[in-house]
């Protein structure tokens, strides 16, 4: 099975990667200024889901696919970037409809958490940053002469899995604490949330215009 050596280079290495913010970590952000704190939280759990089901596809061979095939790349990548620039148009047309009582507002009243956590986990599993991580670096941790190869690259994949929940939930609770005291006027509440529709509008593009490392 894994090693601990492999799993101490692999949390290592996946920690410097984690540490640099990528589409899934501003996309926290995001929906944390325009949404606030639960919503960031669910986010959070969202994206996690979704990098786990790449790491999923990877060990049992569909992210090789992935990773070799332009065309199979670019149409993942894009319809990570429409999806990310849709909600950054609607949160963005919204933004005028934002209260300050809404970011007290009872559960009911908030954006469904479900919801929340389907919109994340598809920008964690279409992440770019992601792919090419789990598809080019996961591999390379594996103890080939064991066995159990699918079984190792799942259980590593843990690894960043655990780092990105503390990070991110970092993130995301940061940037819901500045949007709650900015919340204090409904006008600068109102262009908080306009600023977190256009940051995933811009992380959008930036995700479209994103190409692939060979």
């Amino acid at each position: 099975m894994v090693s601990w050596g492999s799993v101490v280079a692999f949390a290592a290495l996946a920690l410097l990667v984690i540490a640099v913010p990528g589409p899934s970590v501003l996309f926290v952000i995001g929906r944390a200024l325009a949404h606030g704190r639960r919503t960031a939280l669910a986010t959070v759990l969202g994206n996690l889901l979704g990098s786990y089901l790449l790491v999923t596809a990877v060990a049992w061979g569909l992210g090789a696919l992935v990773e070799t095939s332009a065309v199979v790349f670019t149409v993942v990548k894009l319809a990570g970037a429409v999806y990310l620039v849709h909600l950054g148009v609607h949160a963005f047309r919204h933004r005028k409809a934002l209260r300050v009582a809404d970011v007290e507002a009872p559960a009911a009243e908030r954006r469904g958490d479900l919801r929340t956590v389907l919109d994340g986990a598809l920008v964690g599993a279409t992440n770019p940053k992601g792919i090419v991580f789990f598809a080019a670096v996961l591999p390379q941790f594996v103890n080939h002469s064991t066995g159990h190869v699918p079984l190792q690259m799942m259980l590593l994949g843990l690894v960043p899995v655990a780092i990105g929940l503390i990070t991110d939930t970092a993130w995301g609770l940061g940037a819901s604490a500045a949007r709650s005291w900015l919340a204090r006027s409904e006008r600068r509440l109102s262009m908080v949330g306009g600023a977190g529709g256009l940051a995933m509008i811009g992380l959008g593009v930036t995700v479209a215009a994103t190409g692939r490392a060979d």
